[in-house]
């Protein structure tokens, strides 16, 4: 039986967080992203020039996946109920932190995602997995707007890695060292919490 509104904090009220599908959605983005960084950094580094095209080729078209999931977990966001509140034991400051951080993910890897691919396709590139599926560029022909998306991308790269490291430092805070049920608000992906109100 889920403990009631009114009722002290419990280990099982702390854990109530997030439904299976916002869980996956989180950690097939998260997977995704993190596999994509890497090979962002060494198709453009020296000693890797033999398989640069490959790279080149996973990448944007990860970034592609990646912004789709980004669309739909938005859609799905917007379409459910909010997860349970932070626990008590969060203060105020943190919470906002939090808040905001995840909100700023979001933009982060919409700004990417999205300079990304009109980095691309003004540049007369082909993203592989959209001409499989005819999809037509949204422009051509732009060289010089080509280049200006590709120091956004790059830049907003940085930002995200910063951001990322900043947000996986205090999910494992919470994981490792406080144990007060945050961290199990979104893992594992297949876990069914009572009184989310979501699947």
């Amino acid at each position: 039986m889920s403990p009631t509104p009114d009722a002290p904090e419990s280990a099982a009220g702390r854990e109530r967080g997030h439904g299976i599908v916002a869980r996956l959605f989180h950690w097939v983005t998260a997977m995704l992203v993190l596999g994509t960084i890497p090979v962002g950094i060494a198709m453009v580094s020296e000693g890797f020039e033999g398989i640069g095209d490959a790279l080149y080729i996973v990448h944007k078209n990860v970034g592609v996946i990646v912004m789709a999931i980004l669309v739909l977990r938005l859609l799905w966001k917007l379409a459910t109920p909010a997860p349970p509140a932070l626990p008590e034991s969060v203060p105020p400051l943190q919470r906002r932190l939090a808040e905001s951080t995840h909100l700023f993910l979001y933009v982060l890897l919409g700004i990417m995602t999205a300079t990304g691919y009109l980095r691309v396709v003004s540049g007369d590139f082909p993203i592989e997995l959209l001409d499989a599926l005819g999809v037509p560029p949204l422009l051509s022909g732009r060289p010089d707007l080509s280049r200006t998306l590709s120091v956004i991308h790059k830049f907003t790269a940085y930002v995200l890695v910063a951001t990322l490291a900043v947000h996986t430092a205090a999910a494992a805070h919470h994981a490792l060292i406080l144990r007060d049920g945050v961290f199990s608000r979104m893992w594992p992906p297949w876990r069914r919490d009572a009184g989310t109100g979501t699947p």
